[in-house]
């Protein structure tokens, strides 16, 4: 079938070049290709768009303003380009009367400044408030960077549109109506920096009343609202928290807000986002999940703020795999600047900040991720893996019969099925840093179909390059007719030069490829599996399940040729764009199964797991790892090729704390 690629998860944005001289060329050819399809009119949008159009021809302004403040240009067709701009933008971008369909308006015929996300009347005007808060963020760039190289008149007029739109946010429209925190700290950001510019100017008592507005917006609208989500609070996204696309905006937004009013406030949301992040994504910067948008990663828009807050925890999130086609600036299929988000792009290059780069192989634990290396996983606040990165190639969660997760899965004799992650209480976690090695084991207490009690602990180990999980758990608190296996994860994608291509296609070491789409075909090894640049090798058998056909089964005929997002926005309550799919997402049905059998060499009485995820070209025999397990009187020994692992028993030590030794073999 035609490879499936995921649309804007490429590569690292940390990585793209940011010197001086590349900035320059950048910038440069943004500048040029603007001149050159700037319309006799002024008109610098993209005529291939068909959305976000209110702002981008003030948004294309302010990078020649960019230019003209770094002294790139200052030639007399940047100046006629730059002020026919701004004439077209207030005459034909400025509206200032009600557009027909908006609901969300609490004064009517206000008569003030905004710009429509569309220009026809009664086109898409949902979008008007965003259009307005990125118009005024251009506006007060313009207004900051463009001295000279507008006309008097021209600074004077944009100055009153300026006020005029912040009004429009905060009075005549309901302030976020939306429910999206991105664009909200956007408006307080335009507000502040609206503030500053307007004090500077002799007008402080209108300066610091606008600005106190704006931080009283944050305080009372986003503040007030951000969500818990594994112990970090975040800023609502769409009724929701975190999401793929926006959180790294938020970020940029923050740092900005920080850079332009000294609040701390910014700084400490903008470091709980960050480590939040940093928990998240996976060794080579890839993640899914999110209100609006699971897969769909930004550019430039998130440049500013992961840079800046990578420096501030002290952490790589510059590792984000980014837009390249948008890294530095938004641009439309010919690569003419579109103007969207060119604010982000104006603060990206008027800032001095460095990124945070940690050494390479370091063992890193945040509360809810193991990484080292090029290898990672990363948890649930359930503690359950739901993503590991390994061979540059990702495995997400698997969904069984509605449950999701990577962990011990029962067969009962009936057929029905339970994965055993959902944990009853508290959870219990300890971690050991050695030689070579970095390992976290996690303890929970779950409940079976027939509601026995009982102690699930999974170990991780990873030495940089693979990773080693080890599952524990009493077999006798199962039914002796229940089949135990271990749920071993999705293989999704895996890297092809700057994109990130979906698995459709596995196969035994040496073995012919086998179609994930195919509904209800079964591939059985004897202990390896090879999936893009991943290998996954267990201790025992392993086999490979497809679903049956279905919308709601992934891969089946219907989904194999879709990405997570599109198969998520497949399946919610709304339009594509306006859905939910993380609540899509957890209507699947049922995935790809990837089954490993019990390790034969342990106690009777245990079931025991070892699944290794290591890279695809370090295979060199189909059949399973060996690994041993014993009981001992201080728990479980567990010896694999390459480390020796004791799991303590799950009540723990004397202060009920968990007991793990790791050494390297």
């Amino acid at each position: 079938m035609t490879p499936v690629y995921l649309p804007s998860q490429h590569a690292s944005l940390h990585d793209l070049p940011d010197d001086p001289d590349t900035l320059r060329a950048v910038l440069a050819d943004a500048v040029a290709k603007a001149v050159a399809g700037q319309q006799p009119d002024g008109n610098l949008e993209d005529p291939a768009a068909d959305d976000d159009i209110g702002d981008m021809t003030l948004g294309v302004v302010s990078l020649l303003c960019l230019a003209w403040h770094r002294a790139d240009r200052r030639d007399a067709e940047l100046v006629a380009a730059a002020r026919r701009g701004t004439d077209f933008f207030l005459a034909h971008r400025v509206f200032r009367t009600d557009n027909p369909g908006e609901m969300f308006l609490r004064v009517r015929d206000s008569g003030l400044p905004h710009i429509r996300y569309l220009p026809a009347a009664g086109e898409h005007p949902f979008g008007d408030w965003p259009s307005t808060v990125w118009g005024l963020l251009h506006a007060v760039n313009v207004l900051d960077i463009g001295r000279g190289l507008l006309t008097d008149q021209q600074h004077a007029d944009l100055t009153e549109v300026a006020v005029g739109l912040w009004r429009w946010l905060t009075e005549a429209s309901l302030f976020n109506p939306q429910q999206t925190a991105n664009q909200a700290i956007g408006a307080v950001v335009a507000g502040l920096t609206l503030g500053r510019h307007l004090r500077a100017r002799s007008g402080v008592h209108e300066g610091d009343r606008i600005a106190a507005e704006a931080m009283s917006w944050y305080d009372k609208e986003i503040q007030s609202a951000r969500l818990l989500d594994r112990g970090l609070r975040l800023p609502a996204e769409h009724g929701a928290g975190h999401d793929q696309n926006y959180l790294p905006i938020s970020l940029t937004f923050l740092a900005r807000a920080f850079q332009v009013s000294g609040e701390q406030c910014f700084l400490d949301d903008g470091d709980e986002i960050a480590r939040y992040l940093e928990g998240r994504l996976s060794s080579r910067g890839f993640d899914f999940g999110g209100p609006r948008y699971s897969e769909q990663h930004c550019g430039c828009e998130g440049m500013l703020g992961l840079r800046l807050f990578s420096t501030r925890i002290g952490a790589d999130i510059g590792r984000y795999l980014g837009d390249r086609r948008v890294a530095y600036y938004c641009a439309g299929p010919s690569g003419v600047p579109s103007g969207h988000f060119a604010f982000a792009t104006v603060w990206f290059w008027l800032d001095d900040q460095r990124w945070h780069r940690g050494p390479s192989n370091t063992v890193v634990h945040t509360p809810f991720s193991l990484r080292q290396g090029r290898t990672s996983v990363s948890f649930t606040g359930q503690l359950t893996p739901y993503l590991i990165d390994v061979g540059d190639t990702v495995a997400i969660e698997s969904v069984v019969d509605h449950q999701h997760g990577i962990g011990p899965l029962v067969r009962y004799q009936d057929g029905k099925r339970m994965l055993l992650t959902r944990a009853l209480g508290p959870m219990r976690t300890r971690e050991d840093t050695g030689a070579r090695l970095g390992a976290r084991l996690v303890t929970k207490a779950v409940v079976t179909r027939d509601q026995v009690m009982l102690a699930v602990q999974q170990l991780f180990v990873s030495d940089g390059a693979r990773l080693h999980v080890v599952t524990v758990l009493d077999r006798t608190a199962l039914p002796a007719d229940a089949e135990v296996m271990f749920l071993a994860g999705l293989p999704y994608a895996t890297a092809e030069g700057d994109r990130q291509r979906k698995i459709v296609e596995v196969a035994a070491p040496g073995g012919a490829p086998f179609d994930l789409g195919r509904p209800g075909k079964v591939l059985a090894t004897s202990g390896a599996l090879v999936a893009g640049g991943l290998a996954i090798t267990a201790g025992a058998r392993l086999r490979v399940i497809n679903p049956p056909a279905g919308r709601a089964h992934v891969n089946s005929p219907h989904t194999v040729g879709l990405t997570q997002e599109q198969v998520a926005f497949e399946l919610t309550d709304d339009p594509r764009g306006y859905g939910n799919p993380d609540a899509g997402w957890q209507r699947v049905a049922q995935t790809n199964l990837v089954l490993a059998d019990r390790i034969a060499d342990a106690p009777s009485d245990l079931a025991v797991f070892a699944v290794r995820y290591g890279p695809a070209d370090e295979v060199t025999a189909a059949g399973p790892i060996p690994v041993s397990a014993s009981r001992t009187a201080d728990g479980v020994r567990v010896l694999a090729p390459d480390f020796t692992a004791l799991i303590g028993h799950p009540s723990g030590d004397a202060h009920g704390e968990p007991v793990l030794r790791v050494t390297a073999r």
